[in-house]
């Protein structure tokens, strides 16, 4: 009878490892070490190879390792679709605590903020990403675009001059920051 006791234990505390493992998953995000050559890629790649790098580092930023966190930016995305901020931010709250060291789901909160012009709650988020991964080139376009809008333009500029240092194939970004040094320098003359 102890043998079986014994062996039951041991499969309980295996299921329990799985189901834990399950839950947590291998993180992907911001700590894949793929991050470091697609990032090396990024730079030397031209026109649509520069297009397929870029959806790729996408792809490994959203990679939570958890099915619950990726199960709440799901919703949280059908839920902005249908115009339902308040849950989403909600669903992205769930998401951060459960995962913060998640850099995406505090980017998804930082846009989702965006959107509803929380621009304070925006720019917390978005050092957040930023801290935890500071090539996110997503969120320093985002940092950008908060202080374009609160007409901040030195500040848009920097944001999306880094932005460009790290991914310069964002041809609406470069556009943008081209057209402010142009504002900038005509307001000096």
């Amino acid at each position: 009878m102890t043998h079986i006791r014994k062996a039951l234990n041991g499969l309980a505390c295996m299921f329990a490892l799985v189901a834990l493992l399950a839950f947590h998953g291998a993180q992907a995000d911001q700590r894949d070490p793929l991050l470091d050559s697609l990032f090396a890629d990024l730079q030397a790649a031209e026109g649509p190879a520069a297009l397929k790098v870029q959806n790729r580092i996408w792809e490994v930023w959203h990679d939570s390792g958890s099915q619950m966190v990726d199960l709440l930016l799901m919703d949280s995305r059908e839920a902005i679709q249908m115009g339902l901020f308040g849950q989403a931010e909600e669903q992205l709250d769930a998401a951060v605590e459960l995962a913060p060291e998640f850099a995406e789901g505090w980017n998804r909160r930082a846009t989702l903020r965006f959107m509803r012009k929380d621009y304070v709650g925006s720019i917390e988020d978005i050092q957040k990403v930023l801290d935890l991964e500071p090539r996110h080139f997503g969120a320093l376009s985002g940092l950008g675009l908060i202080y374009d809008r609160i007409d901040q333009p030195e500040a848009a500029l920097h944001a999306f001059e880094e932005a460009l240092l790290i991914n310069p194939h964002m041809a609406e970004i470069r556009q943008r920051a081209d057209a402010i040094a142009k504002e900038l320098k005509d307001k000096e003359i």
